[in-house]
């Protein structure tokens, strides 16, 4: 038997994208993320563009693939989307370490997060 499809989460006007196991941590993408949150999708990518941070490169891929969802997926227009919410969530941290004196371990934690970038169409 075929499980039982879900109700959707988003609203109608909605569509999103998320990035999963991304190499950065959430406190990086989230300072790139505050940049974009509310803007119009032509007035993200230009900031996303330019920007010269690495999560900027990634979440730019992101806002790409919500908006080609919002088109094919959705039926949305592109020209009256906006950045609705955009959120880094923690992810797996991968624990590697480096042998110091004495005897002793340093610890070198690895973390990585999940991008969520939710674009909806407004009048």
């Amino acid at each position: 038997m075929a499980k039982q499809k879900q109700a959707r989460r988003l609203g109608n006007h909605q569509a999103q994208a998320v990035l999963r196991g991304v190499k950065t941590s959430p406190q990086k993408a989230r300072l790139v993320l505050d940049l974009i949150r509310g803007k119009s999708v032509e007035h993200a990518l230009t900031a996303l563009k330019f920007s010269k941070k690495k999560a900027a490169r990634l979440t730019l891929g992101a806002l790409e693939s919500a908006i080609a969802n919002a088109e094919n997926n959705h039926n949305l227009n592109v020209d009256k989307l906006v950045v609705d919410a955009c959120f880094a969530d923690k992810g797996l941290v991968m624990k590697r370490g480096r042998p110091r004196a004495r005897g002793r371990f340093g610890k070198i934690l690895k973390p990585t997060c999940h991008i969520t970038v939710v674009v909806a169409e407004k009048e």
